[in-house]
């Protein structure tokens, strides 16, 4: 592997990322996206909210399913609190997806046309069969987009840590 970039695993396999992703006490970079209507927004248009930001493959996949799931459940649960879902997914499937699940606390939102949010964070994997997909992390911003919490997970086959990232999250509150 490449010196200089992080890593993750799929199945046990080391995927190489982009490059390092944003650290706890950073300012967490802007990034343009995609919304379920085709509407472009922004991170920064959730100023004045805590926010959770959580990167994966594609919602198409039964842990990105689950994990958008959960995550809905719980911040539905939490006021000042945005939870965006980002991917490389299509609008239209994002919109069939929270249809068909009933998600309405988590925004999943698409990184398809800018990429942007791949570059700005260093999470689109540049090795394995997903190459060009997102990998797996969960970002805690503050209301001014400090981060408090970060985690990529080891293997993208696995499930985020829920309890370490609501945690950080009822800290800001």
């Amino acid at each position: 592997m490449e010196e200089g970039k992080e890593t993750v695993k799929l199945k046990g396999s080391q995927v190489l990322l982009k490059g390092y992703i944003p650290e706890v006490g950073e300012l967490a970079p802007d990034f343009t996206f995609v919304m379920s209507d085709m509407n472009e927004k922004s991170l920064y248009d959730f100023e004045g909210l805590n926010k959770i930001v959580l990167s994966m493959p594609s919602l198409d996949t039964g842990i990105c399913a689950i994990e958008t799931k959960k995550f809905n459940e719980a911040v539905g649960k939490i006021d000042n609190v945005v939870c965006l879902a980002v991917t490389k997914d299509l609008p239209f499937a994002l919109k069939r997806f929270c249809g068909a699940e009933g998600i309405e606390n988590v925004k999943a939102v698409s990184d398809f046309r800018y990429s942007d949010f791949a570059n700005e964070y260093n999470l689109e994997m540049v090795t394995s069969p997903l190459k060009m997909l997102l990998a797996r992390a969960v970002f805690v911003l503050d209301k001014e987009n400090r981060i408090h919490y970060v985690e990529l997970v080891e293997d993208i086959t696995y499930e985020p840590n829920y309890e370490k990232a609501l945690a950080a999250l009822a800290k800001l509150n």
